[in-house]
């Protein structure tokens, strides 16, 4: 299981719609390792500026590694994710993630991270079995 839901949040979300806030802090809980490497890089990219900020650490561990998977993997989590810090998330292999502000001016430099061609030159042997 991805997230720990507790009983309050699971008979919400059964009788209808769900307060995104109480979804976000249950990712919060659930996915600590996620969730500081992305409030992290939001922060970098506030005091920084520029175009985005990333992170190319790789996760300490496995349970870190899958909890990135997760939280970047999902529709749901990813959106809520991006709606709360204000921002657009990238991903690629299993722990480069980056945050791109909601600003148009950077759609090229997101384009070109999230490209084939991105992809391809963010390869190395030491990732292939992330």
């Amino acid at each position: 299981m991805s997230l720990d839901v507790s009983p309050a949040l699971l008979e919400q979300a059964e009788r209808g719609e769900v307060d995104e806030a109480a979804f976000v802090d249950c990712v919060r809980t659930s996915l600590p390792f996620a969730w500081e490497m992305i409030s992290s890089l939001v922060a970098q990219l506030k005091v920084d500026g520029g175009q985005f900020a990333d992170n190319q650490t790789p996760p300490p561990d496995e349970q870190a590694r899958g909890q990135l998977l997760r939280a970047l993997a999902s529709d749901a989590i990813r959106g809520a994710l991006q709606r709360h810090f204000g921002v657009r998330l990238a991903f690629q292999n299993c722990h480069r993630v980056a945050v791109f502000p909601l600003d148009p001016s950077v759609d090229d430099r997101l384009a070109k991270f999230t490209s084939i061609r991105g992809q391809l030159l963010n390869q190395s042997s030491e990732l292939r079995d992330c």
